[in-house]
């Protein structure tokens, strides 16, 4: 008897194991490959760096609040965009979304777990047993439609990321530059502090002689503290700059005392504007986060129309009374109220929603990359008249006003305007300076970053090139 019943029992065993083989060679127990993501190279890439920038984990109580210092004395542009594209917690934040949606892709190519039940009864007799096996198998039809959105919200995540990594390297470039500026400007500043206080002494010599008034002298005296004031500014404002820029670098705490590199005004390019727009509409992350977008949803709409179906699934039953009896079985909703309707209705409207996105986005692109090339051009032309026409104008007229005060056909007070004006021209310089490298930076960043801007100057130099030859 106990062997008949073991018998059975491994008859059964048997039975139900070989539908379960069945079903799962019906469905395909293996999704599609996963879609490949490169979002550390896509980083490097965008952001000019030559190495991938790494994921980094960390433990229950978050990151370091300051990462190892190795700036040394002098800080380079390349050097602090590199630490901060490397140590940003918010572009992490974007690599564990990467990670996150990687993870949702291979849960959509695994199969849901088929469901045993069993049942046993008591009563008059001999005890009831029921045991069934069943997939769902509507669940397995849309493995591939699953896994292909969530192969696209991946490259969507990938393309967020690097949305995430321009935005950084824009910053630490702003400020940089604004560093930068600030401290170029604060010796000449200085030096037009040293000629009014000179100024002022000569007002004072004159009134005591009898030969000027008090209010040349309360004129010159106002203008001095004034001059200090911006000189204060300029200083603060040098050292805000640094603060930031030591947040940027993952150095909050830093005394952020290095040693710039030397200033240097940046080279506007020649590129058309239309280069640059069309870069921007191929090359911006944003696009492409928003096209990926629409891919999934694509494959949401053909999802919904299974959803009626959800949850029907076949198997083998299995029941014993005085023998075993074993078949197959199948359990599947009536759509007679769901048909999906609401579903696909959603799904359309999220698609028209991306679409409205996508058009807006194209937009601001354009006016973004338009804003920038006119603002970078218009003070690349005031630069280059600053430099070639004010500020040899100044020191031609400074020259003169020399030649005047030596040949004793003026006093010091000439020259000393002279001088004071010449100043006012290299401090007018380096403020334009710093809009055209902010304009520059701009135009990068509405392009997709400095290494797509880089590609579109290689493009147009490997065109020249061809035309030369």
């Amino acid at each position: 008897m106990r062997y008949r019943y073991a018998a059975r029992r491994l008859h059964t065993s048997v039975a139900l194991l070989g539908g379960a083989t069945v079903l799962c060679g019906l469905a395909g127990c293996d999704g599609p490959p996963r879609m490949d993501v490169e979002s550390s190279r896509e980083i490097a890439a965008a952001a000019g760096l030559s190495a991938p920038v790494e994921f980094v984990a960390v433990g229950p109580e978050g990151g370091v609040l300051d990462e190892p210092d190795s700036t040394g004395a002098t800080l380079t542009l390349a050097e602090a965009v590199r630490r901060a594209v490397t140590t940003d917690p918010g572009l992490q934040g974007a690599l564990a979304r990467v990670r996150i949606a990687l993870a949702d892709a291979d849960q959509a190519r695994l199969l849901p777990n088929p469901v045993l039940n069993v049942v046993l009864r008591w009563g008059p007799g001999k005890p009831q047993i029921e045991a069934s096996l069943a997939q769902d198998f509507v669940a397995a039809l849309e493995i591939p439609r699953r896994s292909s959105a969530a192969d696209h919200r991946l490259r969507q995540a990938s393309a967020d990321a690097v949305t995430a990594a321009i935005d950084v390297v824009w910053e630490v470039q702003e400020r940089f530059a604004g560093a930068q500026a600030s401290a170029a400007l604060v010796p000449v500043l200085r030096e037009r502090m040293t000629l009014l206080e000179r100024l002022a002494s000569v007002a004072r010599a004159r009134l005591e002689a009898g030969e000027g008034t008090r209010a040349d002298l309360a004129t010159l005296d106002a203008q001095r503290v004034e001059m200090q004031v911006e000189i204060d500014q300029a200083v603060l404002t040098e050292r805000e700059e640094r603060l930031r820029l030591a947040r940027l670098i993952g150095e909050p705490s830093a005394a952020a005392v290095w040693t710039l590199e030397a200033w240097e005004a940046p080279t506007v390019d020649a590129q058309p504007e239309s280069r640059w727009v069309d870069a921007a509409l191929r090359k911006r992350p944003e696009v492409q986060s928003i096209g990926w977008r629409l891919k999934a949803l694509g494959d949401d709409e053909a999802l919904a129309a299974l959803l009626p179906w959800e949850g029907a699934g076949a198997g083998i039953d299995a029941q014993r009374g005085d023998d075993w009896f074993v078949g197959p079985s199948v359990s599947t909703p009536v759509p007679v109220f769901d048909m999906g309707q609401a579903r696909r209705a959603r799904v359309t409207a999220e698609q028209l929603e991306a679409r409205h996105e996508l058009t807006l986005a194209k937009r601001k692109i354009v006016e973004e990359v338009r804003i920038a090339y006119e603002t970078l051009a218009a003070s690349g032309a005031n630069l280059a008249r600053i430099r070639g026409e004010l500020i040899p104008l100044q020191q031609q007229r400074r020259r003169l006003a020399e030649d005047a005060y030596r040949a004793g056909q003026s006093d010091i007070t000439g020259l000393i305007l002279a001088e004071q004006d010449l100043r006012l021209a290299q401090a007018r310089s380096i403020e334009v300076e710093h809009q055209t490298a902010k304009a520059l930076f701009r135009l990068e960043r509405a392009v997709g970053g400095p290494g797509v801007a880089a590609g579109v100057r290689q493009e147009a130099a490997a065109r020249v090139q061809g035309v030369v030859r």
